[in-house]
C-alpha cells in the first residue's frame, strides 16, 4: 500500500517551505494540485521534476477512484492545494477519507496556514479562535454575519478580492462598533494586517483601491 502525503505549500513567500515537503514532492509518484501552473512555478523554483496531476473541487469519482488504486498498488502520491495546507477549505478531505477507508497510510506534511499566520499577527489576547472558512457566496451569507457574535471566541473566516467590499459593508451593517482585522497579502511583499472598524477599513481601501487586491484572511472579535 503506498502512502499519500499531505502537503502544506507557501501561501505567497515561496521560501515558507519544509526541507521535508521538498524532499516528498521530489520522492513521489505523482502530485495533486488545483492548478498545474500554480504547482508547477513551485516546483519549477526549487529545480523538482514531478508528475503533476489536476485535483479540485470538481474532480469526479473516476478520478477518486484511480488515485484509490494506485495507492493500493503501492504508489505514493502527494496532494498541494494552490496554496496552504490541503483539506482546510478545499476538497483534500474528500481524498483523504477515501484513502483512509481503503487503508492507505496518510502522512501529514505540516507547513504554511494563513489562519494561523493571521492570528500570530493579529495582537488578540487570549489563545482561542473560532474558524469559519469561506463567507458563503449567495444563500447562507446574510445568516453567516449575523450568527458571528453567537462565537465566545474571535472568528477567522477567509474573503477573496472580489467581495471583500461587499464583507466590510454587512460588517458594518451588523456590527458598527466591532474591532475588525484584515489580513491582507499574509507573507508576501506588501503584507498587511488593517485594524479597526468595518467603516474604517472600507475608507481605507476605497481610498487607495490597489489595496483590494489580493486573498484576505478577516479576523472579527466581537469582545469589543
Amino acid at each position: 500500500m503506498g502512502t499519500l502525503s499531505i502537503v502544506a505549500t507557501p501561501i505567497g513567500n515561496l521560501e515558507d517551505i519544509t526541507l521535508r515537503a521538498l524532499r516528498v514532492l521530489k520522492e513521489v509518484d505523482y502530485v495533486l494540485c488545483e492548478d498545474t501552473r500554480v504547482t508547477g512555478k513551485l516546483l519549477a523554483h526549487y529545480e523538482i521534476k514531478a508528475k503533476l496531476k489536476r485535483y479540485d473541487a470538481h474532480s469526479s469519482e473516476k478520478i477518486h477512484e484511480a488515485v484509490i488504486d494506485d495507492l493500493m498498488e503501492g504508489k505514493d502520491v502527494a496532494l498541494v492545494s494552490d496554496a496552504g495546507t490541503p483539506g482546510v477549505s478545499d476538497p483534500g478531505v474528500m481524498l483523504v477519507e477515501r484513502a483512509r477507508v481503503a487503508g492507505a497510510r496518510i502522512d501529514a506534511i505540516p507547513g504554511a496556514s494563513a489562519v494561523t499566520t493571521a492570528f500570530s499577527i493579529a495582537g488578540i489576547t487570549g489563545n482561542q479562535f473560532t474558524f469559519l472558512g469561506f463567507v458563503p457566496h449567495k444563500k447562507g451569507r446574510e445568516t453567516f454575519f449575523k450568527s458571528l457574535t453567537t462565537f465566545l471566541q474571535p472568528a477567522i473566516f477567509f474573503e477573496s478580492t472580489h467581495r471583500i467590499l461587499k464583507t466590510l459593508e454587512s460588517l458594518k451593517a451588523n456590527y458598527p462598533e466591532s474591532q475588525v482585522r484584515l489580513g491582507r497579502e499574509l507573507t508576501k511583499m506588501h503584507e498587511e494586517m488593517l485594524v479597526g472598524t468595518a467603516s474604517e477599513l472600507l475608507d481605507i481601501l476605497n481610498a487607495e483601491p490597489v489595496r483590494q487586491k489580493g486573498e484576505f484572511v478577516v479576523i472579527f472579535d466581537g469582545r469589543g
